[in-house]
């Protein structure tokens, strides 16, 4: 048996301060809200591809009761174009605070991380060409930089 094809796919995350992850993911990162209701927020990238995420109150009742905790261990990779004009716009101009600093990873990133309002945190990446020794890693031939 095979499984029905995806007609969507975005992140829920529960959260415990909702109004300003809202404001965060708006603010900071261009989402825009598509549904509002006081425990539960829809977002969506107004540009093509429209990447959506969405937030939910951690203790509404539509969370099952033994799951009901803000979203913890949890990255969310945002790729851009420039990195370092992410950093200085995300750290230097808004002043959060890099929870990892901008630095080149032999993997094939350039990247920092820094924490929304309720704990999740968000790896601001741009692709560059990987170390040799990691090269092969890419299974799909999709070499950053090559």
């Amino acid at each position: 048996m095979t499984s029905s094809a995806l007609t969507g796919f975005y992140p829920v995350l529960c959260t415990e301060r909702l109004d300003e992850s809202v404001a965060f993911y708006c603010t900071l990162f261009g989402f825009e809200t598509t549904y509002t209701s006081d425990w539960y927020v829809s977002l969506r990238q107004p540009a093509p591809a429209h990447h959506e995420l969405a937030l939910v109150a951690a203790g509404h009742e539509t969370v099952p009761e033994a799951f009901r905790r803000p979203a913890g261990g949890l990255l969310l990779n945002f790729e851009v174009a420039d990195v370092d004009a992410e950093y200085e716009r995300l750290v230097t101009g808004a002043g959060l605070k890099p929870e990892l600093s901008l630095r080149d990873e032999a993997f094939g990133q350039r990247h920092f991380i820094v924490a929304a309002p309720d704990g999740v945190l968000i790896d601001v990446i741009t692709p560059i060409a990987p170390a040799a020794a990691y090269a092969a890693c890419y299974e799909d031939g999709s070499v950053p930089g090559a």
